[in-house]
């Protein structure tokens, strides 16, 4: 066993190992993060075809983390959403302006986000940060977890940590040396993402559309244009690759229509396939797994990073209380069932709204057309239905709650 012992090991840099991290500080813990990612260059523009939409509840924690100031740029604000089906009859519309809300999230690129928690580390006491690292074997220790990382240097140093976190990726290598079992499903759909520009500049209006094709939703940003989402079947997801800027701009004119006029330049874009990945179990002795480790969403709804935050910001609460040992079984216990209500309703809407609205059938078509009108049309469901999209589901994390109560609908979620 290594000589010092850490209190936490994060194994997993990303956005969400590094808003643990960000969260522990001033804690007193001892606390490593090994990401593999080197040291990163300096943004340029349209780094990355990614945009995201914060919830109301992760832009509360963001801020109290100090990691909002660190943007270029404060986060677009989300102040209205549009939700339709191709093909069906009725739509949803929220403003938050109903709810007595300034905006119900905001969009910021996902480059973005990463550099403003980078620079947020830095100013982390204390924190034993390592770039460029790989974790290659774990295993228990007496009361504790040992990892054996390989550098980019080519050297290897072995790290002990009463509590081994997990936030490395859908394919995780800590979850797999745990034996923690997944379910996974593949929706036969891909995702691109990226950037457009139209007629309108965008407003605060965010717009989400199901086709028979797949979803997909224009965020807007702070620099006037959209982030663009657009899911294709996946045997055309090569074809679409394929496309110049202006038979992508076609391809989305023709599936999203002209609600916010004419689509005039794309930005780079990206893509990836569409598969769920579900962890039969959150902990193990003295480990936890957390975000896309635990459970990879569809991106409908936009809930995979902000339910990751929540899952950070819970264990953060939890191990701050428990400054003798962060690894205790009963800790671990207590964050599996804090969990436990928030991950199974985000992962029922988000799982369930992909297949339902995919579904082309003729009477499923019409069960959603009457879903949608009553949703349009009862303001307590509708007021349910913001108020899970803004985060405030299941157990709240205390940094994500609003600063002062909550008046109207929107302070029942």
């Amino acid at each position: 066993m290594s000589d010092r012992i850490h209190d936490v090991l994060i194994i997993g840099g990303g956005l969400v190992g590094a808003s643990l991290a960000c969260a522990l500080d001033g804690s007193g813990l001892d606390v490593a993060l090994v990401e593999s990612e080197p040291p990163r260059a300096p943004i340029t523009a349209d780094a990355d075809a990614r945009s995201l939409a914060l919830a109301a509840a992760s832009l509360n924690a963001l801020d109290a983390l100090g990691v909002l100031r660190h943007l270029p740029a404060p986060p677009a604000p989300i102040r209205r959403i549009h939700v339709s089906r191709s093909g069906d009859f009725g739509s949803v519309r929220m403003d938050a302006a109903d709810y007595g809300r300034e905006a119900f999230g905001g969009v910021v690129p996902a480059t973005a986000l990463g550099a403003a928690l980078q620079a947020r580390l830095r100013d982390v006491r204390g924190l034993d940060h390592r770039l460029g690292a790989k974790v290659v074997a774990i295993r228990a220790a007496d009361s504790a977890r040992e990892a054996d990382i390989a550098t980019g240097g080519g050297e290897s140093v072995t790290l002990c940590a009463k509590l081994l976190v997990g936030a490395d990726g859908t394919g995780s290598y800590v979850r797999e040396s745990l034996g923690i079992g997944s379910t996974r499903h593949d929706y036969d759909q891909h995702l691109f993402a990226g950037s457009v520009r139209a007629a309108r500049a965008a407003d605060g209006q965010a717009w989400e559309r199901f086709t028979d094709d797949g979803p997909m939703a224009l965020l807007p940003r702070a620099s006037g244009d959209y982030g663009c989402i657009c899911t294709v079947p996946a045997q055309d997801a090569q074809a679409v690759a394929a496309l110049d800027d202006a038979g992508f701009l076609a391809l989305l004119q023709a599936r999203f229509g002209w609600r916010a006029g004419r689509f005039l330049s794309a930005g780079r874009r990206s893509g990836h396939p569409l598969r769920q990945l579900v962890a039969q179990g959150l902990v193990a002795s003295r480990a936890v797994i957390m975000g896309n480790a635990a459970q990879t969403l569809h991106p409908v709804g936009a809930q995979g990073f902000n339910l990751g935050l929540r899952d950070a910001l819970t264990l953060a609460a939890l191990v701050r209380e428990a400054s003798d040992d962060a690894g205790r079984d009963a800790l671990l216990d207590d964050y599996a069932r804090r969990r436990a209500d928030d991950r199974a309703q985000t992962l029922r809407f988000s799982d369930g709204l992909a297949r339902i609205t995919a579904n082309p059938a003729a009477p499923v078509r019409w069960l959603r057309s009457i879903a949608m009108g009553a949703l349009d049309a009862l303001p307590d469901l509708r007021a349910r239905l913001a108020g899970g999209a803004m985060g405030f589901r299941g157990v709240v994390p205390e940094l994500a709650r609003d600063a002062s109560p909550r008046t109207g609908p929107s302070a029942r979620p």
